[in-house]
C-alpha cells in the first residue's frame, strides 16, 4: 500500500509539469546582470497572477506562454544572489527578446571568530545508511528542502558539507543545483539563501550518499538548524516552462526517502506556487528527503 501511494504522489509531482506544446502568445527573453550584462542561468521566472513559471537555461534565455487571466500582470525574476526584478507584462500579442536586467545583492561572508574551545565536526539530519521506500523526482526549477536541526542545541560554526542520497534509477549523473536556506519564511519554511553562489553538481552514480563540499563558502549554520535543498536544472540550451514544452523532454536525477522523523522536515518547490510541506506518514513516521550536513561544532 505504501509503495502504492508513494508511487502516486511521484505521479501527482510529476504529471502537473508536463505542459504539452501550445497554440498562443509567447514571452521570450534573457535576464542578465545589470551591471555586467552577463546572462544569469538558472533564474526563476513566474508569472504571479497566472502562477505559471519558467526557468532560465544555462545562457538566460526563458520561454513560457504570455498571461491569459488578467489584463496585466507581474513578472517576478527571482535569481541567486541578485535583487527581486519585477516587470509588468499585458495580455495579448507576442513578447520576444525581453530583456531583464537584475541588479547583484552583494554580500560580505566572513569567517566564524572562534574564542577558545576546539571545532569538531558534527553531524545533523539523516543518519540513516539505507533508504526508504519510494523516489523522490523533480522538474526543473523544483527543489526539495530539508530541516537539519541542531536538536542538542550544540554551538555551531561553518556548514562543513550536505549530502544527498541519490537513487539508482532514472538520471543519476544529471546536474543539479545545491541550495542552503534560513528557516524564515512562512511557518520556519525556507527563505533567504545562505549560499548565494551557484554551486552545480552531478553525481558518479546512483544508489550511494553524494557529498558536496561547502568549505569555500564560508556558510555560518544558525544556531537553530537550516534547510539544504536538491534544485533540478536544464543543462545546456533547453527551455523549461510549466504551461508548454517545445525542446525539453523531463530526465533527472532522483532522490531517496527515509522514514526516521516523526515531524515532516522536507518542503517543496514549484514554479509559480512556491513552498508547500510534504506531509505523508507511514505508521507515525513522516516521508522525508534523505539529506544531511556536516558543520563545525565549537567545544569550550
Amino acid at each position: 500500500m505504501l509503495k502504492r501511494v508513494l508511487a502516486l504522489l511521484t505521479l501527482v509531482m510529476l504529471f502537473p509539469m508536463l505542459g504539452f506544446s501550445q497554440e498562443g502568445n509567447k514571452l521570450s527573453g534573457r535576464v542578465v546582470d545589470s551591471k555586467t550584462k552577463e546572462p544569469i542561468p538558472f533564474a526563476s521566472i513566474q508569472l504571479k497572477e497566472e502562477q505559471t513559471g519558467a526557468l532560465t537555461n544555462e545562457y538566460g534565455f526563458f520561454q513560457m506562454a504570455m498571461p491569459e487571466k488578467n489584463a496585466q500582470d507581474s513578472l517576478l525574476v527571482l535569481a541567486l544572489g541578485y535583487f527581486r526584478k519585477a516587470v509588468v507584462i499585458k495580455k495579448g500579442g507576442n513578447m520576444t527578446d525581453l530583456i531583464v536586467e537584475v541588479p547583484k545583492r552583494v554580500i560580505a561572508l566572513g569567517d566564524v571568530k572562534i574564542t577558545g574551545g576546539k571545532v569538531k565536526d558534527l553531524s545533523l539530519g539523516s543518519k540513516s545508511s539505507a533508504p526508504g521506500e519510494g523516489m523522490i523526482q523533480g522538474m526543473p526549477g523544483q527543489q526539495y528542502a530539508f530541516y537539519v536541526k541542531n536538536e542538542k542545541g550544540k554551538k555551531l560554526g561553518n556548514i562543513r558539507s550536505a549530502s544527498f542520497y541519490i537513487g539508482e534509477n532514472g538520471f543519476p549523473r544529471e546536474p543539479f543545483r545545491v541550495r542552503i536556506y534560513k528557516a524564515d519564511g512562512n511557518y520556519n519554511s525556507p527563505n533567504t539563501d545562505l549560499l548565494t553562489e551557484n554551486v552545480v553538481v552531478s553525481a558518479p552514480g546512483g544508489g550511494q550518499w553524494y557529498t558536496v563540499d561547502l568549505t569555500p563558502y564560508n556558510i555560518e549554520a544558525p544556531a537553530e538548524g537550516f534547510y539544504v535543498a536538491m534544485e533540478w536544472i536544464v543543462s545546456g540550451d533547453k527551455f523549461y516552462t510549466t504551461n508548454f514544452m517545445d525542446t525539453y523532454t523531463p530526465y533527472g536525477q532522483i532522490m531517496r526517502p527515509t522514514f526516521e522523523f516523526k515531524e515532516s522536515r522536507t518542503w517543496s518547490y514549484s514554479l509559480g506556487k512556491g513552498w508547500s510541506l510534504i506531509t505523508l506518514a507511514n505508521n507515525g513516521m513522516r516521508y522525508n528527503a534523505m539529506i544531511k550536513a556536516e558543520v563545525d561544532m565549537i567545544k569550550d
